[in-house]
């Protein structure tokens, strides 16, 4: 079976043909691929700006980690609605170019000695909204990209980024700190960003039917009448159908159609719990790593980094492996033999210490990295092989909102922590969190026989 995007975007998708040869798909992936190693750099950047160049407190860093995933908490719903009533490629070039000259404002403000703590936390409040739309956009423009046989193949490129990006940004984002002071390493995120919105402004695929309320439905009746054949009718008087409701209501109903869709779904449920247990357990670990690595265990600034992506390169096999154990297992067992792995294999991260005690970060964290890649992949696949195109937007709004919307407590947590007992307890705290993360999926009935 071919499925064929529309002709706007000169791409055929097939099953057995590989997606690199779809230009649109490259476009789309190497944008992805770009904007994401600038963020590991920032990654590394912005929290060691604020610790060595700013001198924060582990409270205060917790905060900076809080201020960026507040956005989640914030539009983690509305996003959603919005995204799917709007062409996407607009949504992702403007959240680009407005993350780029955010964070150009940091090296800007260093130079001229005017950097203090209140301007990154704007920063990261700002970056973290505009990623909130990016995010559910990118997600959601997918499928019409790469067609519904594409999508485990789809997933699996975006997972790759991903484990690629935590595999050279951190160390890239580390030795730019050491080499040209932590504020002016962040100029390598603001370029990526600019880089993506130049790829996605030549992205030509037509995002097709399924946006709620879009201008495009009501120009597609028109033009159907105008031309005589009836086709446009037909299509605006099926997408009016297939919506229902939430089309003719209002942002709340169709926000509350995203909640139902998702709440409704026994396997959605237990993966919306393994994403909110391990967002906070990620604001704990984003906010805690850098001061426990450089401050108690006194690794450099590049080493550092280097730590990041070297334990990153389990994710680039699981990348590989995710859509192959998808095929052969099916979504349900690929989850849970993942999610089984990832509980094992994250404990030892506790045991990081100085001396040989360092390696067992990076091996604890590449051999996570795999499973928990596979487990993005699987997930991701089955819940937008199981959604309606015209919730695509509101399913990854909601999802990001349940999954990401708690990671602020987790910054919070983790400055607490590392303020009343310690930077040491917050570290084992946080890899304690994040072993007991997927025991929802573990402990799902009939989990296994999904798909």
């Amino acid at each position: 079976m071919i499925v064929r995007v529309p002709a706007s975007s000169g791409v055929t998708t097939t099953a057995s043909r590989s997606l690199w040869r779809a230009r649109d798909f490259r476009r789309y992936a190497g944008a992805d691929a770009i904007s994401k190693v600038g963020s590991q750099v920032s990654l590394v950047a912005l929290p060691l700006t604020a610790a060595i160049t700013l001198h924060a407190s582990p409270f205060q860093v917790g905060l900076l980690t809080a201020a960026e995933m507040l956005a989640f908490l914030l539009v983690g719903l509305p996003a959603g609605a919005w995204v799917d009533r709007m062409p996407r490629r607009p949504v992702l070039v403007a959240a680009d170019v407005v993350r780029a000259a955010a964070l150009l404002s940091i090296p800007a403000a260093a130079v001229a000695g005017a950097l203090g703590l209140p301007q990154m936390y704007a920063v990261a409040l700002l970056t973290g909204l505009c990623t909130v739309f990016f995010d559910v956009a990118h997600q959601s423009y997918l499928p019409a990209i790469v067609g519904p046989r594409g999508l485990a193949r789809g997933h699996g490129v975006l997972a790759a980024n991903v484990s690629v990006a935590e595999l050279s940004g951190p160390a890239i984002g580390g030795w730019l700190v050491q080499a040209l002071t932590a504020p002016m390493a962040v100029v390598a995120d603001a370029l990526s960003y600019a880089v993506s919105a130049l790829l996605l402004v030549r992205v030509r695929t037509d995002e097709g039917r399924g946006r709620a309320g879009s201008p495009g439905e009501g120009r597609g009746t028109e033009q159907g009448e105008r031309q005589g054949t009836g086709q446009g009718e037909r299509q605006g008087e099926g997408r009016a159908e297939e919506q229902g409701e939430a089309a003719r209501g209002g942002l709340r109903s169709e926000i509350a159609e995203g909640l139902r869709f998702v709440l409704g779904q026994p396997v959605l449920r237990r993966v919306a719990m393994v994403g909110a247990l391990t967002m906070t357990s990620f604001g704990l670990w984003s906010a805690t790593v850098p001061l426990y690595l450089v401050r108690e265990v006194g690794v450099s600034p590049g080493a550092y980094g280097t730590l990041l992506s070297a334990g990153a390169a389990g994710g680039v096999f699981g990348a590989w492996l995710g859509p192959r154990a998808v095929a052969r297992m099916g979504t349900g067992r690929a989850m849970y033999a993942s999610a089984l792995a990832a509980t094992l294999f994250i404990p030892p991260l506790a045991f990081t210490g100085g001396g040989a005690r360092l390696l067992i970060f990076p091996a604890a964290l590449a051999a996570s990295g795999v499973a928990t890649t596979v487990f993005s992949v699987a997930q991701g696949t089955y819940r937008q092989s199981i959604c309606p195109p015209h919730l695509l937007g509101r399913l990854s709004a909601t999802m990001r909102f349940l999954m990401w919307g708690p990671t602020p407590l987790g910054g919070l947590l983790a400055g607490t922590l590392g303020q009343l007992a310690g930077v040491r307890v917050a570290f084992w705290t946080a890899c304690g969190a994040y072993a007991l993360a997927h025991l929802p999926i573990l402990l799902a009935p009939g989990i296994r026989r999904v798909g």
